[in-house]
């Protein structure tokens, strides 16, 4: 499948299909119903933006039930957000005035969504659209340097704190207070965890750079160097973290997989040439978006004003 620089999300509208019970959910519900390949849809636009349909909060329901055929839990996810519903959350509870980098969701972990769905239940006044960025296309612009020395993969760590301290605690990411059910999770997912004196846990886990789409064959970069590398946060704010903390004691980092240093202009240049790529989806209430999670990365650029866009994700 060949790379489209041009690429963007599919927008489907009432006029679009031509729906039969107006301009609500009950259209789109019928028109998901009535098609049979979802899937195969969703292979080769790998996002669509349904609009037009006035999805409310009260009426996700009938909606996620068919693009999301199985809900999961955000557990091991490591950005804050809050449950509101049956596996339904906030998108990131990140400050307005900063972007979130391209990413996608949990490609640090052993396993990971397939799908994710947006709503935009409030559109902000200005900005905070959700950019999208074909993951092929990033692999495709980093330099050869860069995409040959992440080959062997990536070592994650995290330190989660067992209730008070900087990032999110390990009973917030694994939704558990349970250390048990906690082993049990890092076991099955090959990650390495460690529990500290003071009640926190350290998990380090080694992951691929790249995946392979099982569909479709496409090569897409997959991982979130950029994001738990401290060059990616700004000189003052890594500056201030390094006051604090050892490398090794931040709430999460990231080296190569043999345990070297990544060089800071590496993460850099990940992350521009992926929101320099980025295709914004800018929201209007009532907006659905509906991505595949390996074939397309996502952001947030800033927002000034109320925005509350829920996220749930399927396997």
């Amino acid at each position: 499948m060949g790379i489209n620089p041009a690429w963007k999300p599919c927008e489907i509208s009432p006029d679009s299909i031509s729906a039969g019970s107006g301009a609500g959910v009950a259209a789109l519900a019928e028109w998901l119903d009535a098609t049979p390949d979802l899937q195969g849809l969703l292979d080769r636009e790998k996002a669509l933006v349904f609009r037009g349909f006035g999805v409310t909060e009260d009426q996700l329901g009938p909606v996620m039930d068919r693009l999301l055929p199985n809900r999961l839990a955000y557990v091991h996810g490591n950005s804050p957000r809050t449950k509101v519903g049956d596996n339904i959350y906030t998108s990131t509870e990140y400050p307005a005035e900063f972007t979130i980098s391209m990413h996608n969701e949990l490609s640090y972990a052993h396993s990971w969504p397939a799908r994710l769905m947006f709503c935009c239940v409030t559109a902000a006044e200005t900005g905070g659209a959700t950019p999208v960025v074909d993951a092929a296309l990033w692999l495709e612009a980093l330099d050869d340097e860069v995409r040959e020395r992440f080959a062997d993969g990536i070592r994650y760590t995290q330190n989660l704190h067992g209730g008070v301290g900087l990032g999110k605690s390990w009973q917030e990411t694994f939704e558990t207070q349970d250390r048990d059910q906690v082993d049990a999770f890092l076991a099955a997912s090959r990650a390495v965890g460690e529990w500290r004196r003071d009640g926190s846990l350290r998990v380090t886990q080694l992951r691929p750079a790249t995946i392979r789409h099982p569909r479709t064959g496409a090569q897409v970069w997959f991982n979130q160097s950029d994001q738990w590398h401290p060059a990616a946060l700004g000189d003052e704010t890594a500056a201030a973290l390094a006051r604090l903390l050892p490398a090794d004691e931040l709430p999460q980092s990231v080296a190569f997989a043999d345990g070297e240093p990544i060089p800071a202009e590496y993460v850099l240049q990940i992350r521009d040439r992926a929101l320099e790529a980025a295709v914004d989806v800018n929201w209007r209430r009532g907006d659905v978006l509906l991505i595949d999670n390996l074939l397309v990365a996502h952001g947030r650029r800033p927002f000034t004003g109320a925005r509350r866009v829920l996220v749930a994700m399927s396997d």
